[in-house]
């Protein structure tokens, strides 16, 4: 395979962002990639490189797009966000409030801002299922619906890989009338020209990058009942990569779109809920949806998470060195933070896939060559 094409932006000051970016695939673990830098709101990042297809024939170039898996969870907050701003009580109200049917099972004191910040017990489902029903979001949000939670809600926290966007999707929903991808396309990503979709059309799947699976499981540490419900157990996922499952909404695991686009939108973290220079909700919003609602030991995760209302927080420094940072991670390496502190915004994504459950080497290096140019 010949040595991988690297093109894009970098502006004076950030050159050392492109070695970093040059050296990721120099060490062998890349295959496709691209990683975006916003400061202030202006771009002085934007680079691509590597493969799109498995093969090495087809370069990764500006029109690629790739599936960001769990990084979609915090773009698809914002949209929560901007539907909890219209009730009264915000992410206090009970879910069964807009969705009577989630009162099944003792579940009729469970907050938005629980289920938003993993806390409501359901990170998938104990006993068997087809797996297609992952495929049918009302009816998986349904079913979900009627469970009874594996821990008391609000006593503690539990990462939920999949089922976190069924939930809120449902939500959001019941909430505007319009389902959450739609929002995000129909107010924000089509109006302002952003690459991103939660719900792929058909017309679009030929730019997505092929998907290099990783070689090794992810450490769960102990296998429980939560881990195993969540992860390991055959019907804990859908088929994941197919033509059905691109165009479907699941705005916890399949929004696709370039490193520019995810930038972006994620921008929204760095810049009080703004994006584009449209303001998405109220900074009284903003600070409920940012404002850490669980911290200590996962359930789920083996390792000690800190969560807004679907946002993480970065207290395992997993997005670099900046305190404030939030951002969240996906499945096999993809990463999108933002410092409000420090007006900045970084997104990698990417088509070989890591063992890494938070914070992969390969965008921690691009990261931190960010924060050296600072």
């Amino acid at each position: 395979m010949p040595d991988a094409p690297i093109s894009g932006f970098v502006a004076a000051g950030f050159e050392t962002v492109q070695e970093a970016f040059a050296d990721n695939f120099a060490r062998g673990e890349e295959q496709g990639a691209g990683f975006a830098v916003l400061r202030d709101g202006e771009v002085v990042v934007d680079l691509h490189g590597g493969w799109s297809d498995r093969a090495g024939t087809k370069p990764w170039d500006a029109g690629t797009i790739a599936p960001v898996y769990s990084t979609t969870k915090g773009i698809a907050a914002l949209i929560l966000a901007m539907a909890v701003e219209t009730l009264p009580a915000g992410y206090e109200t009970p879910v069964a409030e807009v969705w009577p049917e989630f009162a099944a099972a003792g579940k009729e004191a469970v907050t938005i801002g629980e289920v938003a910040s993993h806390q409501a017990g359901l990170p998938g489902f104990i006993n068997a299922i087809d797996p297609a029903l992952w495929l049918d979001p009302p009816a998986c949000a349904a079913a979900l619906a009627q469970l009874a939670p594996m821990w008391t809600p609000g006593s503690a926290h539990g990462y939920h890989p999949l089922t976190w966007g069924y939930l809120v999707g449902e939500i959001v929903a019941r909430i505007n009338g319009r389902t959450l991808g739609t929002i995000l396309r129909e107010d924000i990503t089509a109006p302002l020209g952003i690459d991103f979709r939660i719900g792929l059309p058909e017309t679009a799947h030929a730019r997505v990058a092929e998907i290099l699976r990783p070689k090794a499981l992810a450490d769960l540490g102990e296998i429980t009942l939560p881990r195993r419900a969540a992860f390991l157990a055959k019907w804990s996922a859908p088929d994941r990569g197919g033509a059905i499952w691109r165009e479907i909404e699941i705005p916890s695991a399949n929004g696709h779109g370039t490193a520019s686009a995810v930038t972006t939108l994620y921008n929204a973290y760095a810049s009080v809920g703004l994006i584009g220079g449209r303001r998405l909700m109220r900074p009284g919003t903003f600070a409920a949806l940012t404002t850490a609602r669980a911290d200590g030991p996962d359930l789920v995760l083996p390792m000690t998470t800190r969560f807004g209302a679907g946002i993480m927080h970065n207290n395992l420094r997993a997005f670099g060195p900046f305190e404030d940072g939030l951002g969240h991670c996906g499945w096999g390496g993809s990463l999108a933070i933002a410092s409000p502190s420090r007006g900045l915004t970084c997104a990698y994504v990417m088509n070989r896939q890591s063992s890494s459950l938070v914070g992969d080497p390969r965008a921690v290096r691009l990261i931190e060559a960010v924060a050296g140019c600072l």
